[in-house]
């Protein structure tokens, strides 16, 4: 059990783009290994909150702590090696490589033991030659999670747009994410693609002990996947809770889901 109670906490977070307000006061208190979802319509501040926790938009007030540690702040790179990672909307692979080639190249940020000097590369020694099989295996294990493994010397602009999608999120878990943040990742896929990659999420979770935020439009998927949710709208958190709580919150339904049943 983690000696921080929370993995990722969030305190009245806020962001502001030349006047206009497009994140208020959003605050979330993550425990280690829960799955969480943010919904909410388009602009509602969703990827602005994701851009913020992550690094890539510094809040105009508000403080985040992961792990333990303030990062309100923290440049983008810092707080991935500190173990939060995400991926995009838009999917952002290496198109002309293979596909074990794009996980790889996540995997030569993480992986143990430290990378081989210029000298042991050039001369191929056992250092060098050691790490290379420990990365090809880890690389392997990886895809086999994800159910590439068969796809793996494919170039990897050729896969299908479902199994692109579960590359973005093998080349993410292979760089050891503690917290794995997910923008839209049922983004063009059909039915059955979104829930072989509900039972992947959880997969995840349980076998690597990692932390998951989702967001998505895919209302049936965070029903399903996700033990809490939060729901924004023009920037405000506007409700929170179980899903059987958002299910049948009428504003929820009429003002952001726009349909009367969300299950």
């Amino acid at each position: 059990m983690s000696s921080v109670p929370y993995l990722l906490e969030a305190r009245n977070v806020a962001k502001m783009f030349r006047g206009v307000q497009a994140l208020s006061n959003f605050s979330l208190k993550l425990p280690p290994l829960a799955i969480h979802g943010i919904i909410g319509p388009n602009g509602a501040g969703k990827t602005t909150l994701f851009n913020c926790l992550t690094g890539f938009l510094r809040p105009t007030t508000g403080s985040i702590t992961f792990r333990g540690q303030d990062i309100t702040g923290e440049p983008a790179y810092r707080v991935a090696r500190m173990g939060m990672v995400r991926t995009f909307q838009n999917i952002r692979l290496f198109n002309r490589s293979s596909v074990r080639e794009n996980v790889k190249v996540a995997l030569q940020q993480s992986f143990e033991p430290g990378g081989s000097r210029l000298w042991q590369t050039v001369l191929s020694s056992p250092t060098f030659r050691q790490r290379e099989r420990g990365m090809d295996d880890a690389t392997d294990d990886l895809l086999a999670r994800v159910g590439l493994y068969e796809r793996r010397e494919q170039v990897a602009g050729s896969l299908p747009y479902g199994d692109q999608r579960k590359l973005e999120i093998a080349r993410a878990v292979a760089l050891k994410p503690r917290l794995l943040l997910l923008d839209e990742p049922t983004a063009g896929m059909n039915p059955t693609e979104s829930t072989e990659l509900l039972g992947l999420l959880r997969r995840l979770r349980d076998e690597l002990r990692i932390t998951i935020i989702v967001i998505a439009h895919d209302i049936p998927l965070v029903m399903n996947l996700c033990e809490r949710i939060q729901v924004l709208n023009f920037g405000q958190l506007i409700a929170e809770g179980e899903p059987a709580l958002i299910r049948n919150n009428p504003g929820v339904i009429a003002a952001y889901l726009g349909a009367t049943d969300v299950r």
